[in-house]
């Protein structure tokens, strides 16, 4: 897997991808937001993953986490999560969370549990995702999860 630093030249190809696989793209360029690309043999976007940081370097949303139809069911997904989780780990962060209504089962394989959404928009009110989310109202029809990075 060989991923690269999204930059500012790679957002609107990233927006494009995934808003193809129906994922946030909210604030994608914001210094806050970490991520990472991988490219196909044609240099098309392939995979994607990151996090987006809390104001304290404790927290960490994890984002973008998406593979191209064509390769899931590989193991891609694992391995760009994981990629992201051990970027976040690196940088101090204690505590990655996410959104998922509909894969829970894979990010519960990957050590995440349940958790309560009002405690994450607490503890990651300064992030694009999360003001989203509350200023549309999709906040309440969310299901967070979260698991503890140190040690892990």
């Amino acid at each position: 897997m060989i991923l690269e630093r999204c930059g500012a030249t790679d957002v609107e190809a990233l927006t494009a991808f995934l808003n193809d696989v129906d994922l946030t793209v909210s604030g994608l360029g914001a210094p806050s937001v970490r991520l990472w690309i991988e490219r196909d043999e044609s240099g098309a976007i392939a995979g994607s993953t990151g996090y987006e940081i809390s104001t304290d370097g404790r927290h960490a949303l994890i984002r973008s986490v998406a593979v191209v139809r064509a390769q899931r069911s590989h193991g891609r997904g694992t391995a760009l999560a994981r990629f992201a989780l051990e970027r976040a780990k690196e940088a101090g962060v204690t505590r990655a969370w996410l959104f998922s209504r509909r894969s829970g089962p894979f990010w519960q394989s990957l050590g995440f549990e349940p958790a309560d959404r009002d405690e994450l928009a607490r503890a990651l009110a300064d992030t694009h995702q999360v003001r989203l989310f509350q200023q549309t109202g999709q906040l309440d029809r969310e299901v967070a999860w979260s698991r503890l990075l140190l040690g892990a």
